[in-house]
C-alpha cells in the first residue's frame, strides 16, 4: 500500500462521478483556485468543442423568428455576429439547448427534437471524455498544473456500459485517473429532489429510461407542460442511476461518502482544500484496496499512472 506521502506526491488526475449536485463543480472549483489544479469540466468541453455551433446556430434560429426585422437583417447581411460567453463558471448555454420535451408553444421541445438533441448531446459527452486524457498532458505542457480534476457530467453513468471494461470511455478514463464516486446520503438525496422539483432542470436520460416516459407524449409536444413532465423523472432517475455508479465504482474505481467528503473542518469549512482532499482519496483508496482485490488492482493502476506521468514530464 502507498504511504501517505508518496500519494500526496503523485501527478495527480481524478475524475468525479457523481449525480448532478452532489458537489463535483464545487470541490473541481475549489481545488482549481485554492491549488492550481487543472479543471476539466465536461459540459465546458461539449459546448466549446462538440455542440458550440449547434448551440449557436440555435440562437440564430430563434433571433431569426423574433419577428424583428432589424436585428434579423443584421444578422443575414453579417453586419453583427452571434457567440456564446461559456465558461467553465457558466454552462448554460449547454442546457439550454439540451432542452426539455414538451409544447413548443411554451417553450419546449417537440419529440423528434428532444430525441435528436439527447443522442448529440450523449456523442458529445463521450468525445469529452475520451479526450480528458490529452487535455491531462496539455495542463501540464502550457499551464504547469501538475494535478488534474475531471469534474464529469452526471450522466456518466449512462454513457457506459459499466460491466464492459473494454468501453471506450470507461477504458479512456481508467488509463490516466483515478475514478471516485460521490456517493450522497438519503437525506442528500431528498434535497436533490426537492431541488429538482423546485427548479427542473435539462438533463440527458439514457433512452432505455426516457424511451418509455415518452411513449404515449404527442409528437408535437402540444399542451405539455415541460416542468410538469420533468419533475416526476428526476427521483427515477435516481434510482436508475444509482446501481450504474456504483458498479462502476466497484470495478474500476472508488466510493466516497459525500458525508465524509464534505466533512466540516475544525473552522467549519466544508470544502476540503487540496492537502485534506489527498488525505480523504488516500485514506479511502487504502481501506477499500485493502478489502478488494478489484480496488487494489484499481489503485495500482492508477499509482502506476501517476508514475508514468510524472516520468514523461521531467
Amino acid at each position: 500500500m502507498i504511504p501517505l506521502s508518496e500519494f500526496r506526491d503523485l501527478h495527480h488526475a481524478v475524475t468525479l462521478l457523481g449525480m448532478s449536485g452532489v458537489g463535483k463543480t464545487i470541490l473541481s472549483t475549489a481545488l482549481r483556485r485554492s491549488a492550481n489544479w487543472f479543471h476539466y469540466s465536461a459540459d465546458y468541453r461539449i459546448g466549446t468543442r462538440y455542440l458550440a455551433e449547434d448551440i449557436l446556430d440555435n440562437v440564430k434560429f430563434k433571433i431569426m423568428h423574433m419577428r424583428d426585422p432589424f436585428v434579423a437583417n443584421l444578422l443575414r447581411s453579417d453586419s453583427i455576429y452571434i457567440n456564446h460567453n461559456i465558461s467553465v463558471d457558466n454552462l448554460e448555454p449547454v442546457s439550454t439547448f439540451l432542452g426539455m420535451y414538451g409544447d413548443p408553444a411554451h417553450g419546449g421541445l417537440d419529440k423528434a427534437t428532444f430525441l435528436e438533441r439527447q443522442e448529440l448531446y450523449r456523442r458529445a459527452e463521450v468525445g469529452s471524455m475520451k479526450d480528458a486524457g490529452g487535455f491531462m498532458s496539455k495542463s501540464w505542457q502550457i499551464y504547469g498544473c501538475k494535478d488534474f480534476i475531471n469534474d464529469a457530467s452526471g450522466s456518466l453513468c449512462e454513457i457506459v456500459d459499466p460491466a464492459d471494461p473494454d468501453d471506450p470511455v470507461i477504458a479512456a478514463l481508467t488509463a490516466d485517473s483515478l475514478i471516485l464516486y460521490i456517493q450522497p446520503n438519503a437525506a442528500y438525496e431528498d434535497e436533490l429532489k426537492t431541488r429538482a422539483r423546485t427548479h427542473p432542470k435539462p438533463l440527458f436520460y439514457n433512452p432505455v429510461f426516457i424511451t418509455p416516459k415518452l411513449a404515449d407524449k404527442p409528437d408535437d409536444g402540444a399542451g405539455v407542460d415541460t416542468l410538469d413532465f420533468a419533475r416526476p423523472l428526476f427521483p427515477e432517475l435516481l434510482e436508475f442511476r444509482r446501481p450504474r455508479y456504483q458498479a462502476i465504482a466497484d470495478n474500476y474505481g472508488f466510493t466516497i461518502l459525500a458525508d465524509e467528503l464534505f466533512q466540516p473542518d475544525e473552522y467549519g469549512n466544508t470544502l476540503p482544500d487540496a492537502e485534506r482532499f489527498l488525505d480523504k482519496v488516500h485514506a479511502i483508496v487504502s481501506e477499500q484496496a485493502a478489502a478488494s482485490e478489484a480496488a487494489a488492482a484499481n489503485l495500482h493502476r492508477y499509482v502506476e499512472a501517476c508514475r508514468e506521468r510524472a516520468s514523461r514530464r521531467q
